[in-house]
């Protein structure tokens, strides 16, 4: 394998509102960065109780429970989304964002403004 070779990696994210944002990242790999993080079993285990949160709560509103009810577990999903979001950023930033600064990579800080700046609205 060539040290200067890049390979590029496809992302593709769907917004609360459906927008669809497909972008790419060069990984080079002569510095040896691989996009993987040291929390993904976390972060993965988080978003799967999510899922199962959500899951119960669309029974609850099937079902007919109180408004409020739904609104309270709402709430505990969107902290947990919020949360879970902190450890995919904490890990991004000791990872990735380490890496791109070491290397000189502009782009990757402003992808990352970016993505800060959506979740954040």
């Amino acid at each position: 394998m060539s040290t200067d070779r890049e390979e590029q990696h496809m992302h593709r994210h769907v917004l609360e509102d459906g927008t669809i944002i497909e972008h790419t990242h060069a990984h080079d790999h002569g510095h040896g960065h691989t996009h993987s993080h040291e929390q993904t079993k976390a972060v993965l285990n988080r978003l799967s109780r999510a899922i199962g949160h959500m899951e119960s709560i669309k029974r609850m509103v099937e079902s007919g429970r109180d408004c409020s009810e739904v609104l309270i577990q709402l709430s505990a999903v969107k902290s947990a989304i919020n949360n879970t979001a902190k450890i995919i950023l904490q890990d991004h930033i000791e990872h990735c964002i380490v890496d791109a600064v070491e290397h000189g990579d502009k782009d990757a800080l402003k992808e990352l403004e970016k993505a800060i700046d959506r979740f954040i609205k």
